[in-house]
């Protein structure tokens, strides 16, 4: 078997693992980021990214605007019937689809001499104070420290016995790019029974459509069409949007088993970030922002000042302070959110009343968000 020694390994090549591998790199520390899947690919994801991150990933070598991206100030929110409330986001953002911004982030961080690897990592091992990372293909990586950005749900979650793996999840995504006349400047989320969908204008001009239903309900249909017909169409704004549109992939792209448990943000002495420490929660609007962010508090603390400085163990938690303290209650209010849409009589009232109120809406998007990195 061969083997090689690292500084830092990162299991996984989404927004966070590759934000961390930009940044260590830009810190000149010795990164290998491994990810299964080729560049550039869709991933079932809302595509819209809050201004929170935008300065930093400017600090990073990634200009979004560069290629495209939407500049997004407006908000539309509706109710299951389809009555639309109109704001002005406090923050703002950007739009640009998954496809595009995972390969900018690809290319910056092999320009900075990131190694990118396409493998599937099998096993992590702990000991002697160091990693030891074993690919599919019987590659061995001797690491310092070990990154986990492997996404929503993976094998690897169950070779570390994570508990949330062994649930099963009442939740599915679908995802696809539409031709249509929809303003540059919006993103909107529209409710329907049983789920949510949010719609917004990616850096080709298309409307990125991405919808979390109810597993449970959408069994009761044929296929996506059939249920996007019977169910989403009830709220007059989707029914509207979709009637008037032109699908630009050969099919809708589906995810489900979306866990919204809670995950930890350290295991095993493994740092875990975006969606593999539980921060992709739709309901906080903004999972894109919040996997960037997350990278960016590892990437600081494993600067080679900072890991001069601490042990191990205070690295832990000093990372688990850190996050606690810029997610935990946006987390918090994500959830609270999500476990009252299960509930279609509080649903019903909540987003009536919400859908009224422009402060209310306000109030709870600048719960869900962040400042200005």
């Amino acid at each position: 078997m061969n083997q090689k020694q690292i500084k830092v390994l990162i299991v996984g090549g989404g927004l966070a693992g590759l934000t961390s591998a930009i940044h260590l790199a830009k810190e000149n520390i010795n990164v290998v980021l491994i990810e299964k899947n080729t560049y550039p690919k869709h991933k079932v994801c809302g595509e819209y990214v809050s201004n929170e991150v935008f300065s930093y990933l400017e600090s990073l070598g990634v200009h979004p605007y560069n290629h495209q991206a939407k500049k997004i100030e407006k908000f539309q929110f509706s109710s299951l019937s389809g009555n639309t409330l109109d704001i002005t986001l406090p923050l703002g953002g950007f739009g640009i689809s998954r496809y595009a911004l995972d390969e900018i982030m690809v290319k910056r961080a092999i320009a900075l001499g990131v190694e990118v690897i396409q493998a599937t990592v099998a096993h992590i091992l702990f000991k002697e104070n160091h990693f030891q990372v074993i690919t599919n293909d019987h590659q061995e990586y001797i690491a310092n420290y070990v990154i986990g950005a492997h996404g929503k749900r993976s094998n690897l979650d169950s070779t570390l016995s994570r508990k949330f793996i062994k649930k099963k999840s009442a939740w599915l995504g679908v995802k696809a790019h539409y031709k249509s006349d929809f303003p540059d400047d919006l993103v909107a989320l529209h409710n329907f029974n049983g789920g949510y969908c949010g719609l917004s204008k990616v850096e080709t001009g298309n409307v990125n459509a991405c919808y979390l239903a109810d597993y449970k309900s959408f069994k009761a249909y044929k296929n996506i069409e059939e249920y996007q017909q019977k169910v989403l169409y009830k709220n007059k704004a989707l029914k509207s949007f979709f009637e008037n549109s032109q699908i630009t992939f050969q099919a809708p792209v589906a995810i489900s088993q979306i866990s919204f448990d809670k995950k930890e943000p350290v295991l095993n002495h493994i740092f875990m970030v975006g969606d593999s420490a539980g921060l992709i929660h739709p309901l906080c609007g903004n999972g894109m922002a919040m996997a960037i962010h997350s990278a960016k508090i590892i990437s600081s603390l494993l600067t080679t000042q900072k890991v001069n400085t601490y042990s191990r163990l205070e690295l832990e938690q000093q990372y688990t302070k850190q996050w606690s303290h810029t997610f935990q209650k946006r987390l918090k209010v994500g959830r609270w959110i999500q476990n009252a849409l299960q509930n279609k009589k509080i649903t019903r009232m909540g987003v009536s009343i919400v859908s009224t109120s422009p402060y209310l809406l306000k109030t709870i998007i600048k719960s869900t968000h962040g400042t200005p990195l």
